[in-house]
């Protein structure tokens, strides 16, 4: 098996790319271990010493450190990596459900909540997870969009960036009602 692995925006993050599927389907950020428990894959990455954060993507893994070097981590983080794969093991336990995310809206701003969805599905989340990390739409209030930075964009130093430059401007062109766009 051999994991390609991809330096990310985030210095303290780094991208694993295991030639297979990992998660199809919604994404799991893990911020400890104590959140890790539906995961197999998870808690064995939270078992290598200095791992801080997990991220299961469709077919990567981020992973963040608390401190201390790459060079000394990665090598046990890919033996974790190859390890749980070589092993048959599932990435998460049969039957657990992925975490429900409460959406804040108006009703009445339905149709614009829709448009803002489809442009983060179709344009930023694929951009956003060449970076080893999602974002995940969570409100709509008087033109202020709130969404969920995770995986290598959760406590990234350019992420204000990405959403002030980047998100932000694609969304109000194509939404004339969003004038704000706000990370919770």
């Amino acid at each position: 098996m051999f994991i390609q692995i991809e330096a990310t925006p985030n210095p303290a993050t780094l991208k694993f790319l295991p030639g297979r599927d990992v998660l199809p389907g919604e994404t799991r950020d893990y911020r400890d271990a104590g959140q890790a428990a539906d995961s197999p894959l998870a808690q064995r990455l939270f078992a290598v010493s200095g791992v801080a954060g997990v991220f299961l993507g469709a077919d990567f893994i981020t992973v963040t450190k608390t401190d201390g070097e790459w060079a000394h981590l990665k090598p046990a983080v890919l033996g974790a990596i190859m390890e749980h794969f070589v092993s048959g093991a599932p990435v998460l336990d049969a039957g657990e459900a992925g975490e429900a995310v409460s959406e804040d809206f108006d009703a009445a701003d339905t149709k614009t909540v829709d448009t803002i969805k489809e442009l983060l599905e179709t344009r930023v989340r694929p951009a956003v997870a060449q970076d080893g990390g999602d974002i995940i739409f969570q409100g709509y209030r008087e033109g202020v969009v709130f969404l969920h930075m995770r995986g290598a964009c959760s406590g990234c130093p350019s992420s204000t960036a990405t959403l002030k430059h980047g998100i932000e401007n694609l969304l109000r062109h194509f939404v004339p009602g969003v004038v704000e766009v706000r990370a919770v």
